[in-house]
């Protein structure tokens, strides 16, 4: 204003006001960006441990023997994780056959694929930490008619 009370429109005084906020703003942006970048990132490590999980118990099921089909269902689990860009080597594969039936016609096995999700991660770092396992698991019998496997379908 200038002394006579009238208001100078041409005066730049209280520009400056209000610039502080600037860099809240900025570490608002960059806190939510991190929060959609891990979110997606749990996404993503279902999607991946969903279809490593199907795989998995599909090779199991379709091995030609007991014996082979803990590898064949590893080797597939791998290798969908693999495809998804996740890290093979801190994963884990567990098989659990229903009511302790060995492997053979009609067994229900259930596969569970682990995958460890870091507590932050960043997107051209990596990630820090471990905050929790994203777990799947899926689940299915042993065809009953298929031929090669000894014994008779009790289903």
């Amino acid at each position: 204003m200038t002394p006579h009370g009238r208001i100078d429109w041409r005066s730049e005084s209280g520009q400056v006001a209000g610039i502080e906020v600037l860099p809240f703003g900025i570490l608002t942006f960059v806190i939510g960006m991190l929060l959609v970048v891990n979110a997606w990132a749990v996404v993503d490590a279902d999607l991946a441990t969903t279809s490593a999980a199907r795989e998995a118990v599909r090779a199991y099921v379709e091995a030609p023997d007991g014996n082979t089909a803990p590898w064949l269902a590893v080797a597939a689990a791998t290798r969908a994780l693999g495809g998804h860009g996740r890290s093979v080597d801190s994963s884990s594969v567990s098989f659990v056959h229903e009511g302790d039936r060995p492997w053979g016609r009609c067994a229900r096995v259930t596969v569970t694929v682990r995958h460890p999700m870091p507590a932050l991660r960043l997107p051209v770092i990596g990630g820090f930490g471990h905050a929790f396992d994203v777990v799947a698991r899926q689940s299915e019998i042993i065809d009953p008619y298929r031929s090669g496997l000894v014994g008779e379908a009790r289903c």
